[in-house]
């Protein structure tokens, strides 16, 4: 067997057993907390606001307007700084942006997260001070925040909001995405970490939230509001009619 053959399958191995603990947190009621406020805020007209940096906000995009998932759902990303607020685009290079407390304010401001609204928040380390500072925004304005952070990692580093938080410390629910520190799963050789996780499991999670809010909705005699892929015919009259009714757009 090849180093980069057995690499492969310690890989898959562990995002395997990953997947699997998921699967049974699932099945133990481990997520129905989340799951109940997501579904609670839709059925009161609100949305589901999703917002991660750097890798994170592959988690947004997850939940946020793609085939399959929810459509009363917004997803928030740093550049709506540049692109609706003050910041210069020059300032979105590099990661200080992510790490500033100072954005969070003006980002939520941006967002316009309403009164019957849910935040859900991916960050792997958890404490990254835009991360710690929307969630406290969001909970200042009286919005029940969703958190999806790496709890061995994030209680390994220090905090870098002012508060001296974790986004755990700040959340509602806390969902542990099963990273590790450092978030690579394996070691080729001695010491060389390779094969990052949490983005895998962060998709999964966002996945099972929308299945959880998916049946919610059947379970009560409701359909689920959906969006069909927008590459099949009927998929953009079907989504089209469900954003009139949410107030939603995918481009707002």
């Amino acid at each position: 067997m090849t180093v980069f053959t057995s690499a492969v399958h310690d890989f898959s191995e562990a995002v395997r057993s990953r997947l699997s603990s998921l699967e049974q947190q699932a099945a133990d009621g481990a997520f129905d907390a989340a799951i109940d406020l997501m579904t609670t805020a839709i059925r009161n007209g609100g949305v589901v606001y999703a917002f991660g940096t750097g890798h994170s906000e592959a988690f947004a995009m997850e939940i946020a307007g793609r085939a399959g998932g929810l459509i009363p759902t917004k997803k928030v990303a740093l550049r709506d700084l540049a692109i609706v607020g003050s910041l210069p685009i020059a300032e979105l290079k590099g990661a200080n942006l992510e790490r500033n407390p100072d954005v969070a304010d003006e980002l939520f401001a941006i967002a316009q997260v309403g009164p019957h609204d849910v935040v859900v928040i991916a960050s792997n380390s958890g404490v990254n001070g835009s991360i710690v500072g929307f969630a406290l925004a969001a909970k200042r304005n009286g919005n029940p925040v969703i958190a999806v952070t790496s709890l061995d990692h994030t209680m390994q580093v220090q905090p870098k909001h002012p508060s001296g938080q974790r986004l755990r410390d700040v959340a509602d629910v806390t969902i542990d995405n099963l990273a590790p520190y450092g978030d690579a799963a394996i070691t080729i050789g001695a010491d060389v970490p390779v094969g990052a996780v949490s983005s895998i499991t962060a998709a999964y999670i966002a996945q099972i939230l929308t299945l959880g809010v998916s049946e919610r909705f059947v379970s009560g005699g409701d359909t689920a509001p959906l969006y069909l892929s927008a590459n099949i015919p009927g998929g953009d009259e079907h989504n089209v009619a469900l954003e009139e009714q949410y107030g939603i757009s995918r481009f707002a």
